[in-house]
């Protein structure tokens, strides 16, 4: 659809070397300034798959040699300036580390502590991560997901290994993306290894069949709507968990639950979304309620940072569908409103807990709550056997155990 862009401005593509803009856009979310009237070029289809010939045709051939080395050193120089240099971007012009900040804040509602946090994160993946598959030629398409940017680890991992990555950003956060290619140019990255493709949501399957190889981030929708092969990675939902064993109960296991449901807000697949008890769960509930309830969304806690929402509409949503998913005996544990809005007007998911009625004793117990993902805190505490904790464990892929030694 076209957009209306009341200042003027529009995050291009980039495509065959080169930024581009496209008369097919999309009005990013936004709350003050100048973001609500910034628009996000789209990639057709047919655009795309031109593309693909031009690879196979030109792009490919303009290849040098890019050892594996000199790859590293340009990747923690362009993370160096993702995070605090100024870089241009097509479309905006010259973007500053305040600015950066100042527009993932006015776009998704990202908090600088958050954005600081994530920054750092993405350095130390690169710094710990060995490279393990020799490098290739292959094409390489990397689809983001809006609720966090550090999936950018994947893009860093395809540019080190692959002949050229495409970057399929998120419609509703691309400003991340953009900006980390626009710092992998300026460190000196061959343009023609890169490539920006802001998409409708019906183009993915087409990227992901002009491609060689394919990492994809999204829910269950997305999982349905792409192939399977051997050269796609899909991350969906993790649905988080943690085992509690029976001597960890009250405030100690609201001390160990509170990072892992609450941390980088609740935006992580490895966040806990329901906490498994085999005993005390109504203590663990209500102490771990009273801690997710004593968060402040503003002024930002500097180590438990929420998230504002840009999208009302999609919040209410999520909210409304935790209420349709209850149960008779559940109960919402925490005791503020699901949203709070700040004096200057922003709107804020708050953490959200619910304590399940009955116990699990196996797979047909299991709670529809259970491993429910939003993109704000939000878990389940559920009383279970020994076979029912299993059973939910099974449906997760991420288990938290605390260690005993610790927390006994």
């Amino acid at each position: 659809m076209n957009a209306t862009v009341l200042d003027g401005r529009v995050l291009g593509s980039f495509r065959q070397g080169r930024w581009r803009t496209s008369l097919d856009t999309v009005a990013l979310p936004g709350a003050t300034g100048t973001a609500p009237g910034t628009a996000l070029a789209l990639v057709p289809e047919i655009v795309a798959a031109a593309d693909r010939r031009w690879w196979d045709t030109t792009g490919r051939r303009r290849l040098a040699d890019f050892p594996r080395e000199t790859r590293r050193t340009l990747l923690l120089r362009a993370l160096d300036l993702f995070d605090g240099g100024t870089v241009t971007i097509g479309g905006l012009g010259a973007q500053s580390a305040g600015d950066f900040r100042t527009a993932l804040w006015d776009v998704a509602g990202l908090p600088a502590p958050l954005v600081d946090r994530w920054c750092a994160l993405l350095r130390a993946r690169l710094l710990g991560r060995r490279a393990t598959a020799p490098p290739d030629d292959a094409l390489a398409l990397v689809s983001l997901p809006g609720n966090t940017f550090t999936c950018l680890e994947s893009v860093l991992e395809e540019a080190e290994r692959s002949g050229a990555v495409w970057i399929r950003p998120s419609r509703r956060e691309p400003l991340s993306a953009a900006r980390l290619l626009a710092a992998l140019l300026a460190v000196g990255w061959p343009p023609e290894r890169l490539g920006f493709y802001p998409a409708q949501p019906a183009v993915l399957h087409r990227l992901v069949t002009l491609t060689d190889r394919q990492t994809v981030y999204g829910d269950a929708e997305v999982a349905t709507s792409v192939r399977a092969s051997a050269a796609l990675t899909l991350h969906g939902p993790g649905r988080a968990c943690a085992l509690l064993p029976g001597h960890l109960r009250g405030a100690a296991a609201a001390d160990w639950l509170l990072p892992l449901v609450a941390g980088d807000s609740g935006r992580f697949c490895t966040n806990v979304r329901t906490v498994v008890c085999t005993d005390h769960a109504e203590e663990t509930a209500e102490a771990l309620a009273a801690a997710l309830d004593a968060i402040s969304p503003y002024p930002t806690d500097p180590a438990l940072p929420l998230a504002a929402t840009r999208d009302h509409r999609a919040t209410d949503r999520v909210i409304r569908s935790v209420q349709e998913r209850l149960r008779p005996g559940d109960r919402v544990v925490t005791r503020r409103p699901p949203t709070a809005d700040s004096p200057a007007g922003d709107r804020y998911p708050l953490p959200r807990l619910v304590l399940a009625g009955g116990r699990v004793t196996g797979s047909r117990d299991v709670p529809p709550l259970a491993g429910y993902e939003a993109p704000f805190p939000f878990a389940v505490v559920v009383r279970a056997t020994e076979a029912g904790a299993a059973a939910v464990a099974e449906r997760a892929l991420f288990v938290h155990r605390p260690d005993r030694s610790r927390t006994a």
